[in-house]
């Protein structure tokens, strides 16, 4: 069993960085592959980003490419994503996702992860 906790969101202006960081505790966190999606309202859960349990492999949605960047600090099970550039397109509630995976391929669709965190709110003001 996993639990996720997420924190570092907030109000930003259009240009602004936020860092946002998801703690894991439970077994073995630290080998878990960890994500980031997002969801805007009437929109569904898309994947943002994603890094493998030792923070080589990682992979990143389009539209985040160049602004976004995903780490881990697997000794911590701590996994940060660092949102550059901010577009108000980026409003949405993000949610730090996990499973279990010795695999360096990093899932990108929502069934794919079995533990959730609760999300946490970015905003981007125009």
């Amino acid at each position: 069993q996993v639990q996720l906790g997420e924190s570092g969101g907030g109000l930003v202006q259009t240009g602004g960085s936020l860092r946002l960081s998801c703690a894991a505790s439970g077994r073995s966190a630290s080998f878990y592959l960890m994500a980031w999606f997002r969801q805007a309202p009437g929109k569904e859960r898309e994947f943002v980003a994603g890094a493998d349990w030792s923070g080589g492999s990682t992979a990143y949605a389009d539209s985040v490419k160049g602004r976004f960047t995903i780490s881990r600090d697997s000794a911590k099970s701590t996994v940060y994503l660092q949102m550059n550039s901010l577009k108000p397109e980026d409003t949405a509630v993000y949610y730090c996702a996990a499973r279990w995976s010795s695999s360096s391929v990093v899932v990108t669709i929502t069934p794919g992860y079995t533990y959730w965190g609760q999300g946490t709110q970015v905003t981007v003001s125009s």
